[in-house]
């Protein structure tokens, strides 16, 4: 793998061959790695772990959270070729392939995780095909990275669709769906599965929609309530999505996660900021500055919301990281709209924070 900077890492090759240019970035995740290859907000990313050993309970078709695998390549310490676990189907090198994914394995990954954290995420270019640093280069020039492109239209399903899938109890094979009390919009900016499952388990009426679905669109459907996606990339150039969002401000309750937090963030007037290295991995603390209670989350954004950029004094600040002290959660009550920076879905993580999906359910009865 080579980096921008002209920083190379050899190592050991799995998954499938070939090359393919995105942003390094890392996850301290010490599980989830299907999840985290699946999840459509690390599209053009070349996803580092910091646990040295993955894949030692294999994969299965339950544990994904899209279609497809995003990731633009996946490393790893040490590759387990060996899974042993009673859901396991398919080895992670296996899996990889079936995908077209190029993994490496076998670099010090602690060393490429503190360069990063040093010199910040940037381009790079992982290969299994072509060895040639200089051919490398030559290529990695061309990328243009993530700031200023607009690559939820990758990610975003091309026709509206009705889900109907609860959380799954995998001991009693059983999928937890109550009665239908709300309908709920989720627009689909890369949206993840289990924030679906969660939103039917609460009792809703499940409708995702693409993301360049007109606020008039929406509205026709009648919801109780909109939920905003997670999603890949930089907020700011998605400007169809911010506009539409500034459209349903105050006819209808709204709720986002992840990159729906920093688009509503944006319908509010608002700016966002490229991270350093970003937030990724499932245990980062942030404080619930309405409760005081410390909450651990699953994480996973490069970008962040400017609340100083906030004028609005109808908009207040709900969450704190406490690594950084970011910007990790907002609400503007007049509006009835709030949103998070963290995955309070989890899949993979801590469940400190479904909480936020009884927030919701219990704004829609109001309204």
């Amino acid at each position: 793998m080579l980096l921008e900077d002209g920083t190379v890492f050899e190592g050991a090759s799995f998954g499938a061959k070939g090359q393919k240019c995105g942003e390094v970035v890392f996850n301290t995740s010490m599980t989830g790695y299907q999840e985290i290859l699946t999840d459509p907000s690390y599209h053009e990313q070349i996803i580092t772990m910091t646990y040295p050993l993955i894949g030692n309970y294999g994969t299965n078709k339950e544990d994904t959270e899209s279609k497809k695998i995003f990731v633009a390549g996946f490393i790893v310490k040490e590759n387990c070729d060996y899974p042993s676990n009673w859901r396991n189907g398919q080895s992670l090198s296996d899996y990889l392939k079936a995908n077209n994914i190029v993994g490496l394995e076998g670099i010090d990954t602690r060393a490429l995780v503190k360069h990063i954290r040093i010199r910040g995420a940037m381009r790079g270019i992982i290969s299994s095909t072509e060895l040639n640093v200089k051919a490398l280069k030559k290529k990695l020039g061309q990328y243009p990275g993530l700031v200023g492109r607009d690559i939820v239209k990758n990610v975003t399903s091309k026709k509206p669709y009705s889900w109907d899938k609860g959380v799954i109890d995998v001991l009693e094979d059983r999928q937890l769906r109550p009665k239908k009390k709300y309908k709920v919009v989720a627009f689909d900016y890369g949206i993840k599965q289990n924030i679906l499952r969660l939103l039917r388990s609460h009792g809703c009426e499940v409708h995702v929609v693409p993301a360049k679905t007109s606020a008039k669109d929406v509205l026709a459907k009648e919801p109780d309530g909109v939920f905003l996606s997670n999603g890949p990339g930089d907020p700011a150039p998605v400007t169809y999505a911010i506009d539409t969002i500034r459209e349903l401000l105050g006819k209808v309750p709204i709720f986002g996660i992840c990159l729906g937090h920093q688009i509503l963030a944006l319908a509010l007037g608002a700016k966002t900021y490229k991270l350093k290295f970003g937030h990724r991995g499932a245990n980062h603390p942030v404080k619930n500055l309405k409760t005081g209670k410390i909450e651990i989350t699953s994480q996973n954004h490069g970008f962040c919301v400017d609340m100083d950029s906030l004028a609005d004094k109808d908009i207040e600040l709900t969450h704190l990281n406490l690594n950084d002290n970011t910007n990790e959660g907002i609400l503007c009550r007049k509006l009835k709209a709030f949103s998070v920076q963290y995955h309070p879905e989890a899949s993979p993580g801590p469940h400190d924070s479904n909480y936020l999906f009884d927030d919701f359910i219990e704004l829609m009865g109001k309204q």
